[in-house]
């Protein structure tokens, strides 16, 4: 990942080159392509989801390991534990994100939608990714968690702290930063849980809540799967609706299709998902000995999953670095994950990203974006737009 920016002429190149790459001479493998991240998930026995660690870029190009929790760790819950914790935590927060549920925060998101953009609107101009993408999220968080909305700005900056720990290419100090924020999050959520444990209302807190009196899930494993559902929930929607609308912004013939017919913005939607995957990679660490496509892998190395690189595999799609609205010539894509940690999430940030795209059609007769100058955040976690200024004309 040479050009954190533009990742994906170094994952093609990776492609061609070894399928399983050793970064430097450090304890990380990338894996590049569709059928052997698949082989990975289907090997959850060798290829723990645990996170144990993760990567360090310097600027020299080398590589070297941040230790986060010992494989094992009760710290690891939901998207990083393994079988058969990994299923009861999922059976703890899936409750609250049916389909039932999802359907209806729709007026909900609808009306947040319009709130943002007229607040953050001025005289035609409007930071997308600033005054909506950012906000719109995690408004839904606290709507589906129950916690005050006037929280909002502080939850996305404790989630952006939260991954920040995780990026791989922070200063020092930056991380300390994001450990003090991690912990102001921490505490936020136990005292918020604290304070509904006694009338747990109708929402994932309470619901979380009555499991903890019950005995289903311990209070300290319950306020970290409510971290997790905070930072991952907001950076993987956030992001969604930035890259969406800038790719958008980009090809004129799919604006002019989709403000033709909107049944086509949901295949839109997932072209964006499948070319800017939210995350740009997540870990696995190898449990014993083993090989991956002939490669040697010790025990205690790490493999980094390049989701965006399998969803551009040419072995997998036709044309993978175009956008194709006909669902019948695109397969499904990794932008949530595979297997058993398929996103907990993706059906909220569906239907995010969908009435996202459906609202800017219809509040603009056009809009202008700089798409040639993208401000991405620094990271190998995430993909995420910092800003995405932009012109409108009202429809």
């Amino acid at each position: 990942m040479h050009d954190l920016d533009n990742p994906y002429l170094y994952f093609s190149e990776l492609r061609e080159a070894s399928l399983v790459h050793r970064l430097g001479d450090s304890s990380f493998y990338l894996v590049s392509s569709w059928e052997l991240i698949s082989e990975v998930v289907g090997r959850a026995q060798e290829f723990s989801s645990n996170l144990t660690a993760t990567m360090v870029w310097h600027e020299d190009g080398t590589v070297t390991q941040f230790p986060v929790a010992e494989l094992g760790s009760p710290v690891h819950v939901l998207a990083t534990a393994d079988d058969p914790m990994h299923r009861h935590h999922r059976k703890v927060v899936t409750p609250s994100l049916t389909a039932k549920h999802i359907r209806a925060l729709t007026p909900f998101i609808a009306a947040t939608f319009r709130r943002l953009w007229d607040e953050g609107l001025t005289d035609g101009r409007i930071d997308w990714v600033q005054a909506v993408g950012q906000r719109l999220p995690m408004a839904v968080v606290t709507e589906l968690m129950g916690l005050p909305p006037c929280d909002i700005d502080r939850l996305v900056r404790w989630a952006f702290a939260s991954t920040a720990l995780l990026d791989g290419v922070v200063t020092p100090e930056q991380l300390s930063d994001a450990r003090d924020a991690v912990g102001e999050l921490a505490a936020y959520l136990a005292e918020a849980f604290a304070a509904v444990s006694g009338e747990p209302g109708d929402n994932v807190l309470g619901d979380i809540a009555r499991l903890v009196d019950d005995g289903a899930i311990d209070h300290d494993t319950a306020v970290m799967v409510l971290i997790q559902l905070v930072a991952a929930g907001a950076e993987s929607t956030i992001s969604l609706l930035g890259t969406s609308v800038w790719l958008l912004a980009q090809r004129e013939d799919i604006m002019a299709r989709l403000r033709a017919d909107r049944g086509l913005v949901p295949a839109f939607v997932e072209e964006a998902l499948r070319l800017e995957s939210p995350f740009r990679g997540h870990f696995r660490h190898v449990v014993a000995d083993t090989t991956l496509a002939q490669v040697a892998l010790p025990a205690g190395s790490h493999l980094y999953l390049a989701w965006p690189a399998a969803n551009r595999d040419p072995q997998r799609f036709e044309d993978p670095d175009s956008i194709s609205l006909d669902p019948s010539k695109r397969r499904s894509h990794m932008a949530f994950g595979k297997g058993a940690h398929l996103c907990v999430g993706a059906a909220l940030a569906r239907l995010e990203g969908r009435m996202g795209i459906e609202f800017l059609l219809d509040a603009t007769a056009e809009f202008d974006v700089d798409t040639a100058h993208p401000q991405w955040a620094r990271s190998l976690l995430s993909r995420r737009l910092q800003t995405l200024p932009m012109t409108v004309r009202p429809s």
